[in-house]
């Protein structure tokens, strides 16, 4: 079984470390969301990769294609101002939950991208949220 919290913790000491880059020049793009825990408002640092979608950083709450939505997803459901760090910048974001086509599309384009996405839809029940991050301006 996967450790989750160390395997994020080596993602983002990496990411960190390497100037904002990902792993690997056919890696997803990557970057760090610091939600703000729905239960506990303490603040938590998550790994995701993303969609550009114009001014849109599109993430996926896929949890490996699990049976459950991620922590970080409920916490901003709960909290939807979140930070961003994409490359080597940092900045607040509003969180929005597509739904209906606009939401199949984006996973869509994602899964096209990387496959993974698509397995990870088939192996689960749950329909997977998308979820929209605009900069605050």
């Amino acid at each position: 079984m996967v450790n989750w919290n160390e395997r994020n913790r080596a993602v983002i000491e990496g990411f960190r470390a390497n100037g904002g880059k990902g792993r690997g020049p056919s890696a997803a793009p990557l970057l760090l969301l610091t939600t703000t825990g729905a239960r506990t408002g303490r603040h938590h640092i998550t790994p995701l990769n993303y969609l550009a979608d114009g001014d849109l950083f599109v993430v996926f709450a896929s949890k490996g294609g699990g049976p459950t939505n991620p922590d970080w997803y409920h916490n901003l459901v709960a909290y939807p101002t979140a930070i961003v760090e994409v490359g080597t910048e940092t900045f607040e974001v509003d969180a929005v939950v597509k739904s209906g086509e606009e939401r199949d599309q984006l996973y869509r384009r994602q899964a096209e991208a990387y496959p993974t996405y698509a397995e990870m839809e088939r192996r689960t029940t749950r329909k997977i949220p998308v979820v929209a991050l605009r900069r605050r301006h």
